[in-house]
């Protein structure tokens, strides 16, 4: 299997000047407190102004902001019984897995050293962390997360709560696991080994996050070099890791938060 490299760091400025862009619209203490506010449930736009303080119109700016980055969604609602009676408005609400994959794009970025020039993108991860609603803020700190960087799944990421989680492909007939943590990939990744006989396991001792192959057929790669079975192998932030090769294998990347 050739070499390939681990996660490197973008000094393209017209990204970093992207991310900055993006957090400075999320990291706006007045829209922190309307994601806080809207968590729970849908509100118009006259109910979050006059629990922030500010007017229809400055409020209604910052929604459109947060509707533009796509953590909010706008819907038809009905308003609070008035002695006109009730009309129908905008109401406004999180859209579903909006805060979660917020999360994870902090834990990425977070992750990694800024270059200089860029300090304020730091700053504005940190302020994000600090002021997400309560559930995602617990999530952001909860610990590493396996990024699935190949495959129709591109893109998904797999948070790791559990001391012990199982890698493999979906199988309908397996029993749920006891205190043991899964991550089932579909059946498109078929060169991984169902979750009936895991392909993997990542595993927490002491402080140190690793990974051991489960005598997968395929094999378990690190960064390219496989891994004997039944063996941990300690994880590093960046690392690669490969279950078995070829164009029905899976990727993930490890990241993990400061």
């Amino acid at each position: 299997m050739p070499e390939r490299p681990t996660l490197s760091v973008s000094t393209d400025p017209e990204f970093l000047g992207e991310l900055s862009e993006y957090l400075e619209v999320l990291s706006n203490p007045v829209r922190l407190r309307i994601l806080k506010l809207i968590e729970h449930g849908p509100l118009e736009i006259s109910e979050i102004a006059e629990r922030i303080g500010s007017s229809y119109q400055n409020t209604k700016k910052h929604l459109d902001r947060l509707v533009g980055s796509g953590l909010v969604r706008r819907g038809a609602g009905f308003s609070r019984e008035t002695e006109r009676g009730i009309a129908p408005v905008w109401k406004y609400s999180l859209v579903e897995g909006s805060l979660e994959t917020l999360v994870t794009t902090m834990n990425v970025f977070g992750s990694f050293a800024i270059p200089p020039g860029y300090s304020e993108i730091r700053e504005r991860i940190g302020m994000l962390r600090s002021g997400l609603p309560g559930g995602a803020a617990g999530t952001a700190a909860s610990g590493p997360v396996l990024f699935l960087i190949s495959g129709p799944g591109d893109g998904r990421a797999f948070p790791l709560h559990e001391d012990r989680t199982a890698i493999g492909r979906e199988d309908p007939g397996r029993a749920p696991g006891g205190r043991e943590g899964v991550i089932s990939l579909p059946d498109p990744y078929r060169a991984v080994t169902r979750v009936t006989k895991p392909h993997a396991y990542i595993i927490h001792e002491r402080d140190t996050w690793q990974i051991e192959d489960n005598e997968s057929k395929g094999g378990t790669y690190l960064n390219s070099r496989r891994l004997a079975p039944l063996k941990k192998t300690p994880l590093s932030q960046g690392d690669v890791i490969d279950l078995s090769v070829g164009s029905h294998a899976a990727r993930f990347l490890f990241i993990s938060p400061e």
